[in-house]
């Protein structure tokens, strides 16, 4: 299979998960997606990790940390931005 990554169209999967609504995500994965995103605690630069539904379900010091974490609880990370 090849793939023409020289086009600024972005493929049309990814064109469509990054429409999704909030419920659609909430529907699509739940329970199997986990998304990280910059946060401030205290002062103090961190990242929260969210179920796929805004849950918040941790946080971790640094992006690395929060994607270890959500693989060894055998989600798939993704980043919100």
């Amino acid at each position: 299979m090849n793939h023409d990554f020289s086009s600024d169209a972005p493929p049309a999967a990814a064109f469509a998960l990054r429409h999704l609504s909030m419920a659609d995500w909430a529907r699509f994965g739940v329970q199997q997606i986990a998304y990280i995103r910059p946060v401030v605690v205290n002062g103090v630069a961190a990242i929260s990790i969210h179920a796929a539904d805004g849950t918040p379900i941790g946080a971790a010091p640094n992006a690395e940390a929060a994607i270890a974490a959500i693989e060894q609880h055998e989600l798939a990370a993704v980043l919100v931005h």
